[in-house]
């Protein structure tokens, strides 16, 4: 696990004493994260860029096999927290 123990494992998740070694008050930034073998891994991001983002492995063939997951930002509250509309030519699907 190395330094990064506090936020992955081996075998499955324990949500009851698992977090229990998450540091919450100072975390790794970071934008690449080793996943070990066989484990399991906790990220912790703020979503404030309003959109369809993928996390995925950095291995494209593991997309298809479900190695990837897309997150969908809603828009915030101010300007720069939201996508503007459509144009209005833009075809339906």
């Amino acid at each position: 696990m190395g330094k990064s123990g506090d936020r992955d494992g081996f075998g499955n998740y324990d949500p009851i004493n698992d977090p229990k070694k998450f540091n919450l008050l100072n975390p790794q930034a970071r934008n690449t994260i080793a996943l070990p073998t066989g484990g399991w891994v906790v990220v912790k991001f703020q979503a404030n860029n309003p959109g369809i983002w993928l996390m995925h492995c950095h291995m494209d063939i593991h997309v298809p096999w479900g190695l990837s997951v897309a997150f969908e930002v809603e828009n915030g509250p101010t300007p720069s927290t939201t996508l503007p509309p459509p144009p209005q030519d833009l075809p339906k699907c």
